[in-house]
């Protein structure tokens, strides 16, 4: 192995790791308490003083960890009412996501790949887990893209594209899934009005989807995945062929 030829002087001054500070500490044993005692949303926390005690730092510093808390949507604060655990929002946490999706120029080939590794396994969880009425609501939306296919309205056809895959993620009855599908869903609404307004690729995703219903509506999880990366493979090579198109807000983060 080759040795470190840098000089020892140059070794010696690389920075440091900032430790972090005593309200970032106390914010993180604040949290910890919160998920030990299994707090729920609404929950109401001791006083600052209280806090103050337990923790053994001032109500300057209880301050500065509970302004951190509220700011990443784990605690509210209302005046008369003191500090309280705050509800859960997924919305929130996929807007988050999307933003940083969209805001931070992830290449979409990377985005692609994470949404396979989903909706491949969320078509065979439809198609094991879905209700019969979530089987219908999906076949009406499926309808409801196909009929537009036939206008020239390609925001809602994207837009009705995309319900149909979260109606898929919907039947699984694993939020999470859902969840992450929203995450990444501004990114694909953005791809699909890009591509949409080619009749011949829009005729060739409804085919698609109804492949996927008919696996669905035949309880085949196997048939189901096969069905939906065949769909996902045939999108990302549309995606290419029309020149890898980015998205409006994609393009502007990256420029």
């Amino acid at each position: 192995m080759a040795e470190d030829q840098t000089p020892a002087a140059h070794r010696a001054l690389q920075p440091l790791a900032r430790a972090p500070r005593l309200s970032d500490r106390v914010a993180d044993r604040m949290l910890a308490e919160i998920l030990a005692q299994g707090l729920k949303s609404g929950s109401r926390l001791p006083s600052e003083r209280e806090l103050g005690e337990q923790f053994g730092v001032s109500r300057t510093v209880i301050r500065e960890a509970t302004r951190a808390l509220v700011a990443k949507g784990i605690l509210d604060v209302r005046a008369g009412a003191g500090l309280s655990v705050a509800a859960v929002d997924p919305a929130a946490v996929a807007e988050s996501m999307s933003w940083y999706l969209r805001g931070g120029g992830i290449p979409y080939e990377k985005v692609h790949e994470v949404r396979t590794m989903i909706e491949i396994q969320v078509a065979g969880l439809a198609a094991e887990r879905g209700t019969a009425e979530q089987i219908e609501q999906l076949r009406q939306i499926h309808e409801a893209v196909t009929a537009l296919t036939e206008k020239d309205d390609y925001e809602a056809l994207a837009v009705a594209d995309v319900e149909y895959h979260r109606q898929l993620a919907r039947m699984t009855a694993n939020e999470l899934h859902l969840l992450m599908l929203d995450a990444i869903g501004d990114v694909l609404l953005e791809i699909r009005l890009e591509t949409v307004n080619n009749p011949a690729d829009s005729l060739v995703a409804v085919g698609a989807h109804g492949r996927i219903l008919d696996r669905v509506i035949a309880r085949d999880p196997p048939g189901a995945r096969t069905a939906m990366a065949a769909h996902l493979e045939q999108a990302f090579q549309e995606w290419e062929r029309m020149g890898r198109p980015v998205g409006k807000v994609a393009a502007s983060a990256a420029s």
